[in-house]
C-alpha cells in the first residue's frame, strides 16, 4: 500500500518529534513539540483524527479531557491542599491573577484584532480557565517554586466552576446567552470530578503502601497524551475555519499568553513576591487549561468556532513556556556560580 505525500508529513513530524525528545539538548522541548505535531497532523489530515474516533466528537472530548484531568489529579496530595496555609500569599495573589487579567486579556486582545463574535468568545473562555496542567512541568524546568505551582493549579482547578462561568457572563453577555448552570456543571463533571478521584486515587496507592513515583509518571504521560488529541482534534474539525482566521487568530492567543506572563510577573513583583514566585505566578497566569476551554465551547455552547483559540493556544503556550523555561533556567544557574 502506497503512503500518500500527506502521510509522508505527518510521519515527519512524528520523526523531528521523536528527535527533539530523544536529544538531551532539545528535551526541555518534547512536550511542546508533541502538541504542535498533534495540531499539524490535525491540519493536515484531519482524516487521521475524525475517521477513527470511537464515538461522537463532543462526547470523545468529554472523555479526553476527563482523562487529563484525572492523571493531573492523580499528581496531587492532600498536602498540596494543606499548603494554602504555608503559602497563602502566593496562592491568594495567584488566584486573583489569574481570573482577572487573564480573562480580561482574552476580552482586550479580541477587541484589538477585531475578532468576530464567536472567535473572541473562545478567546474569553479561554482567559476565563484555571492554570493549565502543563503550567508545573515548565515550573519546574523554570527553577521556580514547584510546590507553589502545584497549589495554584489544584485551587484554580477547585475555582472554576464558579469563576470560569462568572468571567465569562462579564466579558462576553452581550454576544451570547452565558449558561451558567450548564457551565458550573459541565466543570464540576469534566474537571473537578476527574481531579478528586485521581487524588483519592493517588490516596489509595500509598494508604496500600504502593510506589507513586512510577505510576505518577505513567499517569501525567497519560494526562499529556490526552492534551495532545484534544488539541488535534479539534483543529482537524476546525481545519477550514482555521484556514481562513488562523494567522490573526495564532496572534491573538500569542498576545494573550506573552502578556499573561508578563502581567503575572510583574503584578506578583509589586505586592512584594520573591523572584522565584513570581516566575512561578507568571508561568501559572501565561498558562490556561485550553482543553477544559475547548470542551466548554463544544459540550455547553454548542459552538465550534470558539473551541479554535483555545486549541491553538496549547501549542503556542507549550513552545513559549519551554523558552521561557530555558531562559530563566540559565539566568539561575548564570545567579548561583
Amino acid at each position: 500500500m502506497m503512503i500518500s505525500m500527506v502521510e509522508m508529513g505527518v510521519i515527519a513530524l512524528l520523526g523531528v518529534a521523536i528527535f527533539i525528545a530523544w536529544h538531551p539538548k532539545s528535551r526541555v522541548y518534547a512536550f511542546a513539540s508533541w502538541v504542535v505535531v498533534a495540531v499539524l497532523a490535525g491540519l493536515i489530515d484531519p482524516g487521521l483524527y475524525l475517521n477513527n474516533l470511537p464515538f461522537d466528537y463532543s462526547k470523545f472530548l468529554n472523555v479526553l479531557l476527563q482523562i487529563a484531568m484525572f492523571g493531573m489529579g492523580a499528581t496531587l496530595t492532600v498536602d498540596d491542599f494543606v499548603r494554602i496555609l504555608k503559602l497563602p500569599k502566593g496562592v491568594l495573589v495567584g488566584a486573583v491573577l489569574q481570573f482577572s487579567v487573564m480573562p480580561f486579556l482574552g476580552w482586550g486582545v479580541s477587541k484589538m484584532l477585531g475578532l468576530p463574535p464567536e472567535l473572541a468568545l473562545g478567546m474569553i473562555l479561554l482567559g476565563a480557565s484555571p492554570g493549565g496542567i502543563s503550567s508545573n512541568v515548565i515550573t519546574y524546568l523554570a527553577k521556580g517554586n514547584v510546590a507553589l505551582s502545584v497549589t495554584m493549579t489544584a485551587v484554580s482547578t477547585l475555582l472554576a466552576p464558579v469563576m470560569t462561568p462568572l468571567m465569562v457572563y462579564l466579558y462576553a453577555r452581550q454576544n451570547i446567552d452565558v449558561d451558567y448552570v450548564g457551565m458550573f456543571w459541565s466543570i464540576l463533571a469534566t474537571v473537578v470530578v476527574p481531579v478528586v478521584l485521581g487524588l483519592v486515587f493517588n490516596g489509595l496507592m500509598k494508604w496500600k503502601k504502593v510506589d507513586t513515583a512510577k505510576a505518577e509518571v505513567w499517569l501525567a504521560l497519560v494526562s499529556m497524551v490526552a492534551i495532545c488529541l484534544i488539541c488535534g482534534l479539534i483543529c482537524a474539525k476546525s481545519q477550514g475555519q482555521i484556514a481562513k482566521v488562523g494567522l490573526v487568530l495564532l496572534v491573538g492567543v500569542t498576545l494573550h499568553n506573552v502578556f499573561g506572563y508578563l502581567l503575572g510577573y510583574w503584578g506578583s513583583r509589586i505586592v512584594g513576591m520573591d523572584e522565584q514566585d513570581s516566575r512561578t505566578i507568571a508561568i501559572e497566569v501565561g498558562l490556561q487549561n485550553g482543553g477544559m476551554a475547548a470542551n466548554l465551547a463544544t459540550d455547553v455552547l454548542k459552538n465550534a468556532s470558539a473551541a479554535i483559540a483555545p486549541a491553538l493556544f496549547a501549542p503556542v503556550m507549550n513552545v513559549t513556556g519551554s523558552i521561557l523555561a530555558a531562559i530563566w533556567a540559565q539566568q539561575t544557574k548564570k545567579d548561583q556560580q
